[in-house]
């Protein structure tokens, strides 16, 4: 065992990768639940994203046209969820748990002939100056985009939320969608464009993975992201600043685990791999006080 044969630079630069799918998808559930909607089927979502994405970018040779198919496939999935809960006023628990069996099962169909096949390159940039700050321009400032694509969503969905009038109308539909209706605000509406901005969110962090991240397609490469954004939403607390530490404790737990099998810590790979997942119960557990929103996973008719 070496453990100071671990770069702490590098590792905490890697945080930052490894949290962006996560980072992605959680920030689309937030909004989605802060609208009154309960979807658990973003694990589904990211998968179709990661194949629409890994076959765009694939047959074009730009990863950025590669993130917008995965963007559209996960919003064209997200909106079968839509009608199904807020039409047909089906179960949103059992609708989210049967779109994330599809989507798995789709994507396993569609990228049957891709396995294997490597991503067309997405460069990393460099900010000027700042890139070259000692210690700070390694860890924050050589990443690609989509790093700083998911902070800028963060950012822009906190000010959304707190600060303008669609994101107090957002909220004020998932606190109690009733009284929203009453005062004319048309809620299958709103709940279907937080939906839809969901599932593209989760669409581009299931892309960040198979072009970024891996980057190549594997069946079921996902493997829990979907179940974790959830989790950490849960964590937040429904709030998006919290969001962020949720999602950078996951990706930090997971390159830790990573090092330390790679340092040849005297601790059986098994549990290494599942340290991860259960950090994030734990954390789930002892940190979780927020308060949902009123409305969470309740069925809207118009005509009550």
């Amino acid at each position: 065992m070496d453990i100071s044969s671990i770069n702490w630079a590098l590792l905490l630069a890697s945080l930052m990768v490894a949290a962006t799918p996560i980072l992605l998808a959680a920030i689309g559930e937030l909004v989605v639940e802060r609208a009154g909607v309960l979807n658990l089927g973003v694990e589904g979502m990211m998968i179709s994203g990661a194949v629409c994405g890994f076959i765009v970018a694939h047959h074009s040779g730009s990863p950025w046209l590669g993130f917008l198919g995965a963007a559209l496939g996960g919003a064209a999935l997200s909106v079968l969820f839509a009608v199904l809960v807020l039409n047909l006023l089906s179960n949103q628990v059992a609708t989210g748990l049967a779109l994330t069996l599809f989507g798995l099962g789709m994507s396993s169909l569609v990228g049957r002939g891709y396995n294997g096949i490597k991503a067309p390159v997405f460069d990393k940039v460099d900010i000027p100056l700042l890139s070259d700050i000692p210690v700070l321009g390694p860890i924050l400032f050589q990443h690609d985009l989509m790093v700083y694509l998911g902070l800028a969503l963060v950012i822009s969905t906190w000010a959304v939320l707190n600060h303008t009038r669609a994101g107090l109308i957002l909220r004020a539909v998932g606190e109690n969608h009733e009284a929203a209706h009453a005062l004319g605000y048309k809620v299958v509406g709103i709940r279907y464009l937080a939906i839809m901005f969901g599932g593209a969110c989760a669409g581009l962090g299931g892309a960040y993975i198979s072009l970024v991240r891996v980057p190549q397609w594997t069946d079921g490469m996902t493997a829990g992201a979907g179940w974790i954004a959830l989790a950490i939403v849960v964590f937040a607390g429904w709030k998006p600043w919290r969001l962020l530490i949720g999602a950078y404790l996951f990706g930090g737990v997971t390159v830790l685990q990573l090092n330390l099998q790679a340092a040849g810590v005297a601790i059986p790979v098994e549990y290494l791999s599942m340290s991860p997942y259960i950090a994030t119960i734990l954390v789930l557990v002892i940190m979780s006080a927020g308060r949902a929103p009123g409305s969470l996973g309740r069925t809207f008719h118009a005509s009550r």
